[in-house]
């Protein structure tokens, strides 16, 4: 399963949202994360859904893709809906087993707050899918650019955000390798206890930590034999344009945002 894992990955594409500018892409995922919380109904978060999956078709990329990249992700929201179901109380009950209460607004509790965390999750993926890591980098640096008046170092922060985001997936197919090797040797990762699965996991924890040292050292040589000395002087291959899709594609997220606040206002 690790090994399909999408987040941090980039899908190299031609589609609508492929060729948006990094910038509006990281403005959109700002203000659409205001946006989620603007939902409180049933009609609102039944828009958030058709608005999340209406990005996902402009993207090209197959949904199926998507889900099976994301199952891991899938699990926590499972979790979370399970702990509002379990711990929220209000409104009638409609299922009890002993003393285990289910209650109505526990239930609807739970569904909502799992969309929220599915909407979030798809689009912040979508980003990272539709961008590549230079892209992501340049786009923070250039939104963070006024920064640089207050000494503030906006380059080697953008930086960080891009060997974290290209770390991600290393990471993950380093971890599969290593659970591959330790089942090829005979260990069993599946089975057991609680307690000894934690047991089997400390051996992979050690070989992972090993590896994503020595990765960092290559990095951090690599910069240094190509004359890396930070963000001062340095020019670009590609330019940053801003264009008339880009403007759109934030009208279109700030009149949906106008909609769920209509409808929150008028419930």
């Amino acid at each position: 399963m690790l090994e399909k894992m999408i987040i941090g990955r980039y899908v190299p594409g031609t589609s609508f949202v492929h060729r948006l500018d990094p910038r509006s892409k990281l403005l959109f995922i700002f203000f659409f994360i205001f946006t989620v919380f603007l939902a409180n109904d049933l009609l609102s978060y039944s828009l958030l859904l058709a608005f999340t999956f209406f990005a996902v078709w402009l993207t090209q990329i197959p949904f199926r893709f998507l889900f099976n990249g994301l199952k891991i992700v899938f699990y926590l929201i499972l979790f979370t809906f399970l702990m509002h179901v379990a711990f929220t109380k209000g409104g009638e009950v409609l299922f009890s087993i002993g003393r285990f209460h289910i209650y109505e607004e526990g239930l609807k509790q739970g569904f909502f707050i799992s969309i929220r965390f599915f909407t979030l999750i798809f689009m912040t993926t979508l980003l990272t899918l539709t961008t590549s890591p230079i892209s992501v980098t340049d786009g923070v640096e250039k939104l963070l650019n006024p920064l640089n008046a207050l000494k503030f170092p906006v380059h080697e922060l953008a930086l960080m955000m891009s060997i974290a985001l290209r770390f991600i997936p290393t990471l993950m197919d380093e971890t599969d390798k290593i659970v591959k090797a330790q089942v090829a040797r005979g260990s069993d990762l599946n089975t057991g206890t609680l307690k000894e699965r934690f047991q089997a996991v400390v051996p992979l924890l050690i070989p992972l930590f090993i590896n994503s040292f020595k990765r960092a050292t290559d990095l951090a040589v690599a910069m240094e034999v190509r004359g890396y000395r930070g963000g001062e002087g340095r020019t670009r291959y590609r330019q940053l344009a801003w264009q008339g899709r880009d403007t759109l594609v934030l009208l279109v997220l700030f009149a949906f945002s106008g909609v769920l606040l209509y409808l929150r206002m008028k419930g």
